[in-house]
């Protein structure tokens, strides 16, 4: 990261806490940070890092049915992955250019990510605030 970043915390069902905690997420390893430069993304074991001009696109997202969204998943239809601890609402994030997120090196690329942090406006927001390049 670079220069001061904004953390936004997943939002967590309690219902799906304890599951998620077997595969090391927990509100402690699952995080959203954004600076000027990039975007940064923690899911457990999982990570997405990709600079903030790379982002074109946010959309609110949800509720979603929990077997389609809980966990890590990556969509059949379109390869955009999903960092998910809530039913709730998240955010989508289109990438004008597919980042990797999901499996080791980088030969997965995904154009998007959903993401269920806990204030989607505010992440939305700071997506769209001016950026650095």
């Amino acid at each position: 990261m670079t220069g001061e970043a904004s953390r936004f915390a997943f939002r967590f069902d309690p219902l799906f806490r304890p599951a998620l905690a077997l595969i090391g997420v927990r509100p402690a390893t699952a995080w959203v940070d954004v600076d000027r430069a990039e975007l940064v993304v923690r899911f457990g074991p999982w990570r997405l890092r990709t600079a903030r001009r790379n982002v074109v696109g946010v959309a609110p997202t949800g509720p979603y049915r929990w077997w389609r969204a809980i966990g890590t998943r990556v969509s059949l239809s379109d390869a955009g992955v999903t960092f998910a601890s809530s039913t709730a609402s998240g955010l989508c994030l289109r990438f004008a250019e597919p980042v990797p997120a999901v499996l080791p090196g980088s030969w997965v690329r995904h154009p998007g990510a959903t993401l269920t942090v806990a204030d989607p406006d505010a992440l939305a927001r700071a997506l769209s605030a001016p950026h650095g390049d």
